[in-house]
């Protein structure tokens, strides 16, 4: 699960989850194996959407963190996830060989 470290927070607001997703994507992008996001979303569909994308991407979702005053949701980075369109973050990005 978790490596050791500080959770890394971002704070999406109002933002749909389109844009939620892009900022957790560019996010993630810089972390290490294993750190953990909690994202911050008034978003009514994040707790169906970021499961989706964590699958999606091999990210591991954590779920709803408990004792917040907004809604917010943990996500462990994965080693190595898989890539996302860059304009579209909850569609697979170009395949390498």
């Amino acid at each position: 699960m978790a490596g050791t470290g500080d959770v890394v927070t971002i704070d999406g607001g109002d933002l749909g989850c389109a844009r939620l997703l892009v900022l957790l994507r560019d996010r993630v992008a810089t972390m290490a194996p294993g750190a953990v996001v909690h994202l911050v979303t008034a978003d009514p569909v994040a707790p169906i959407d970021l499961p989706v994308w964590c699958h999606m991407t091999g990210h591991d979702y954590l779920g709803v963190v408990t004792g917040t005053d907004r809604p917010t949701y943990a996500v462990a980075v994965a080693a190595q996830p898989a890539s996302t369109d860059a304009r579209n973050p909850w569609h697979r990005g170009p395949r390498t060989v």
